[in-house]
């Protein structure tokens, strides 16, 4: 700086006065404490349940699933294994694995009970290329859907929207 930037700054600040200061200093609530670490190991502990128990439910390729929560009308079950629900949305988890497919799901459900969507598909394909393991994702995503709270109900899909490859997910509005 050069004295006559120096100068120039005295000048402009001339007269200026130093604005009054309150020296106390606001008093804010402090924020509650959260147990982070704990809610991540809860976390952990049921995706890891999930995970294991999806190969206990014994569902294979061409196998058609059927889930309705207790209270459920047969007549709304009928109705969405005969496909009459408008889909709204849907979720397609070809080529994911399932730590991958989890999440998707979890997101995807999360968005369409904010849109107040009614009835979606996931498509988990039918499992062909998982070998002697079976269906991997449609094991899981049967899983998923039955632990979720906001689904009320779900079927495979007709041939049409594809078959044993996809579901109807019927939703609480």
């Amino acid at each position: 700086m050069t004295e006559d930037d120096r100068k120039l700054f005295r000048d402009a600040i001339a007269g200026a006065k130093p604005l009054e200061q309150d020296r106390k200093v606001p008093e804010r609530p402090r924020p509650h404490p959260r147990a982070a670490f704990r809610r991540a190991d809860e976390r952990a502990v049921l995706d890891e349940a999930l995970i294991h128990q999806a190969a206990d439910l014994g569902v294979e390729t061409g196998d058609e699933i059927v889930f309705s929560r207790p209270g459920v009308p047969d007549e709304i079950l009928r109705d969405l294994r005969r496909g009459r629900y408008a889909i709204e949305d849907e979720l397609d988890l070809h080529g994911l694995v399932a730590a991958e497919a989890r999440h998707a799901v979890r997101d995807f459900l999360a968005d369409a009970a904010a849109r107040q969507r009614s009835c979606v598909r996931v498509i988990h394909g039918k499992g062909r290329g998982s070998g002697p393991r079976g269906p991997v994702l449609k094991k899981s995503v049967n899983l998923w859907l039955r632990k979720h709270d906001s689904v009320i109900a779900f079927c495979s899909a007709r041939s049409a929207h594809g078959g044993t490859g996809a579901i109807y997910v019927l939703l609480k509005r």
